[in-house]
């Protein structure tokens, strides 16, 4: 028994350093997924939720496997894996802020008919497939963040503390977005038992009315966090970038290589989807 708790000892040690390091993203992975685990009828909510919260440890059961063994025989591949990724998560940042700037009212014209024609499980499908993709990215970042700090510990106890994250990441996450999620669910119930009236009818009402606002400021904290996780790895992946030294801030860097990346990505599909439509025609 001494053994075993000298081990878990270890183990919480090392996860514990883990989780402060990843703290940053962990933050930036709570803004994008609530933000993506919005819009839902309420009856829907937390089946889509769950459905999302499969996927993400399917994705992290896929790549601490997958990064442990890069780490020992391809370790460029991280790297290569992580630009990609980051790419990826730069054009969705960028994607949602041109529609808003440029696309809002052509949205809201054309788009919203034909979503109100489909089936609501095709919409759910979509947005759930969405949500697990981002989140396979940014898992890849925290798995690689966390297998960081435990490099010089024995393999068994690397297995251990970077898996301890996973399971941290992805329940605190997720456990954090149902909450705000059901906001109104029990505000609505505060206010149908008190009829409005004491202290806990004020609170109702208070949880109902800032549910909207949550999800506002959360569609734009999650819009900049794509672009904050985006520029971070490039900017601690790419040495050139590193080694340039600005008076700036660092999540102000991260937040510009970012943009920067996520309007070539933008260009540079927007250039292959117009080459592709000219071949069609």
């Amino acid at each position: 028994m001494d053994d075993i708790g000298a081990l878990m000892d270890d183990v919480a040690s090392a996860a514990k350093v883990a989780t402060k390091k990843t703290a940053g993203i962990l933050g930036d992975d709570l803004a994008v997924n609530a933000e993506k685990s919005t819009g839902f009828v309420s009856s829907r909510e937390l089946p889509v939720l769950w459905a999302i919260t499969k996927g993400s440890f399917l994705n992290k059961l896929i790549i601490i496997p997958g990064v442990f063994i890069l780490n020992v025989y391809l370790p460029i591949a991280i790297t290569i894996i992580l630009m990609v990724g980051g790419a990826y998560l730069a054009y969705e940042g960028v994607e949602k802020i041109i529609e808003f700037l440029f696309h809002r009212n052509q949205t809201k014209r054309e788009i919203r008919p034909i979503e109100e024609g489909r089936r609501n499980e095709e919409l759910e499908k979509i947005k759930i497939n969405d949500a697990v993709r981002t989140d396979f990215i940014l898992s890849v970042e925290i798995i690689i963040i966390a297998l960081s700090t435990v490099l010089d510990q024995e393999l068994w106890l690397r297995i251990a503390a970077v898996s301890t994250v996973a399971v941290i990441a992805t329940v605190g996450v997720y456990g954090v977005v149902a909450l705000i999620v059901r906001m109104d669910d029990v505000g609505f119930k505060l206010i149908k038992k008190t009829e409005g009236a004491g202290f806990l009818g004020w609170l109702g009402q208070v949880l109902v009315n800032s549910l909207p606002v949550i999800i506002r400021i959360l569609s734009v904290v999650g819009t900049i966090a794509l672009l904050l996780v985006s520029g971070g790895i490039f900017l601690h992946n790419i040495p050139l970038l590193s080694t340039v030294e600005l008076k700036l801030p660092e999540f102000v860097i991260s937040f510009i290589i970012g943009l920067i990346v996520g309007l070539f990505t933008f260009a540079l599909v927007w250039a292959v989807r117009k080459t592709i439509s000219l071949f069609k025609k």
